[in-house]
């Protein structure tokens, strides 16, 4: 598994995959993302150290990501991203963390010293088919709630179930509300959740611009980021 790339076009930045304890929720239905974590401490520490040793602070800036939250990665692990940020001269973060962390993002931007885009995955803003159906454990009621904490993002599209008009809101409720953002274009997996070609297509069509957009990273395909497998 790839575990460090550099992003070169949109946001230009390095970007780690580290192991972390187990998703605090873990129940998405869509998600076998998960099986990416550990409970050994010592293993994770080591693994991590090994991949954050290839951070240069080429772009002076970093995105961690983990099967996860941020917040269950390993303490060890934080600080030294924390080491990393002072001896890199990393002036920003991409953080990820679920809709449960809300109330923690400030003491990890503290605790860092340096700002951080905390991304969170929404996958859609409409409530019913993010809670009953992809079991989202995010209740949040508005976009602007969401701002009110994250500052990205990450929508996915290409659902079965979900419609034209779910993704279109999506996307209007991305443009007027964030700054940046990431649309993932789901990609059949181990769980339930299937794939519908036929709304992929329409979005891929309908929303090419925002391949061109600075602001909005399309993800295609799952290792887009060159980071996974």
């Amino acid at each position: 598994m790839e575990r460090y790339n550099k992003i070169t076009e949109k946001n230009k930045r390095e970007i780690v995959l580290l192991k972390a304890f187990p998703c605090a929720w873990g129940k998405c239905r869509f998600c076998d993302y998960i099986e990416d974590n550990s409970r050994d401490r010592e293993e994770m520490a080591r693994l991590n150290e090994e991949v954050l040793s290839r951070v240069t602070g080429e772009f002076g800036v970093l995105e961690v990501i983990n099967s996860g939250s941020c917040f269950e990665l390993p303490r060890e692990t934080l600080e030294l991203i924390r080491n990393i940020v002072r001896e890199k001269k990393i002036s920003r973060l991409f953080f990820e963390a679920h809709w449960m962390y809300r109330e923690k993002l400030q003491k990890m931007r503290e605790y860092m010293g340096v700002p951080i885009i905390f991304k969170i995955g929404v996958e859609t803003f409409d409530r019913e088919f993010r809670e009953n159906y992809l079991n989202k454990h995010a209740a949040f009621e508005s976009a602007k709630e969401v701002s009110e904490y994250f500052d990205s993002p990450c929508l996915m599209v290409g659902i079965k179930g979900q419609t034209r008009e779910m993704i279109d809101y999506d996307i209007k409720m991305l443009k007027e509300h964030f700054s940046l953002g990431t649309v993932n274009v789901f990609t059949n997996n181990t769980t339930d959740v299937k794939r519908d070609e036929e709304l992929v297509e329409w979005f891929m069509n309908k929303y090419a611009d925002l391949l061109s957009d600075p602001s909005v990273e399309v993800l295609y395909e799952k290792t887009d980021f060159g980071v996974g497998d």
